[in-house]
């Protein structure tokens, strides 16, 4: 009879996204929004949030559910901003180039020139730095995705970024810095 009532007692991770949604739905989206600043954007925020609490073990985040909820909604919508920002700053370059604000043939040359000897000044740094400068720096990822990508807390991505950063302000020549 005891294991019955341990086993009534457990709840699911569909229990506990629908508790979830039922005590913190609506307090959630107004978070999100003061974020995003638009309500459906907020409301697809809290959707994926409640996704990824789907995705978790009941047991590790239960105690703590308003507290996670709180934390990875945050996250979602600063992720949500820094990929509309890259996007608008393509559509910037776009319509830039589309106005006959592009650089010149040499101008592009000489920064292609520069970025190659900036990467071959990142490829002599231990592989870990390394890659979180490539991710962050190259193809504009959050801390949040390079953890995702390499399953590195973003502490320890923060850190290895301080790390990388100054041994290449060392590394470099002046005229690269």
């Amino acid at each position: 009879m005891g294991v019955n009532n341990d086993k009534n007692m457990a709840e699911t991770s569909s229990e506990l996204v629908e508790r979830a949604i039922s005590e913190f739905e609506s307090p959630l989206i107004g978070y999100a929004k003061t974020i995003v600043h638009d309500l459906d954007r907020a409301r697809d925020v809290v959707q994926d949030t409640f996704i990824r609490l789907y995705q978790q073990d009941v047991g590790k985040v239960s105690e703590g559910l308003k507290s996670w909820l709180y934390t990875v909604c945050r996250n979602r919508a600063l992720d949500m901003l820094r990929k509309e920002k890259r996007m608008v700053s393509m559509e910037d370059v776009v319509i830039d180039s589309q106005h006959g604000e592009v650089d010149s043939p040499a101008t592009i040359t000489v920064d292609h020139e520069r970025t190659e000897q900036v990467k071959s000044y990142i490829a002599r740094l231990p592989e870990n730095q390394a890659t979180v400068i490539i991710l962050k720096f190259e193809k504009g990822y959050s801390y949040q995705e390079i953890s995702e990508q390499t399953g590195l807390s973003t502490g320890n991505i923060g850190f290895l970024i301080h790390t990388a950063i100054k041994r290449l302000r060392e590394l470099l020549p002046d005229d690269l810095r």
